[in-house]
Formats: structure tokens, C-alpha cells, sequence
């Protein structure tokens, strides 16, 4: 139980973040002290919302899509991430490819948060069956 209320917070904490740096750039114009790569904030706020909504959403209720909706976000940030070191590395701003880089960390501890609560969960079933 411990563990979805960690996930959960967490899960809601990131995506805020996200949410908050997309709008910041993508909606209000607000302009960054670095070069922001053109398209950065609207993944950011897209993801921030569907990472936000149902997926934290889906963490809290202890759905069984949990685990795969929170494998998606880790993906898309993982792979825009690399994507961000490969071609653009000398063009975007290092506070992007941190916090890029902090999210995947963030998301990759909310994954395992999620797989040790079904792995405790499918402990305490297996007793019940012996």
C-alpha cells in the first residue's frame, strides 16, 4: 500500500512539473533564460496531462493498467530523451536534456514501485491458495 501512495504522489508531482513548464512556453510565451527547441513544450504539456489524469489516476485506483500506462510515459520520455542526444545534443539546452533525464529517472522508480506492489500483492494470493 505504501508503495501506491509513493507512486501516486510522485506520479502527480512530475506531471505537474511537466504541466507547469509546457504552459509556461507552449501557451503563456514566456520566454526561457536558454534556447528551448521548438516543439520541447507542447510534449511537455501533452504528456504532463495524460501522465497527470489517467495515469496517476490509474496508479491511485490500483488499476491492472497501471503498470502498462506507466511503461508508455517511461518509453516516450526515454525515447525523447535519446532522441535528444543524438540530434540535437549541441542544440538544446542542458536544462532540458536534465530534466528529460530526471523525469525517465522519476518514472523508471514509479515503475518499480508498481511491479513490487504486484509482486507483494501476488505473494499475499499465493499464501491464501496454499
Amino acid at each position: 500500500m505504501k508503495q501506491i501512495k509513493t507512486a501516486t504522489i510522485l506520479a502527480f508531482i512530475i506531471s505537474a512539473t511537466a504541466i507547469f513548464a509546457g504552459v509556461r512556453v507552449a501557451i503563456l510565451n514566456r520566454a526561457m533564460p536558454y534556447y528551448v527547441l521548438q516543439g520541447l513544450p507542447a510534449y511537455n504539456l501533452i504528456l504532463g496531462v495524460f501522465s497527470l489524469f489517467p495515469v496517476t489516476f490509474l496508479i491511485w485506483k490500483k488499476s491492472k493498467f497501471a503498470v502498462p500506462a506507466s511503461i508508455t510515459v517511461l518509453a516516450s520520455h526515454s525515447i525523447v530523451l535519446l532522441t535528444l542526444l543524438i540530434a540535437y545534443l549541441g542544440t538544446v539546452s542542458i536544462f532540458s536534456l536534465s530534466a528529460m533525464l530526471f523525469r525517465v529517472i522519476v518514472w523508471s522508480i514509479i515503475l518499480r514501485l508498481l511491479l513490487l506492489h504486484q509482486k507483494e500483492i501476488s505473494l499475499k494470493n499465493k499464501g491464501k491458495n496454499l
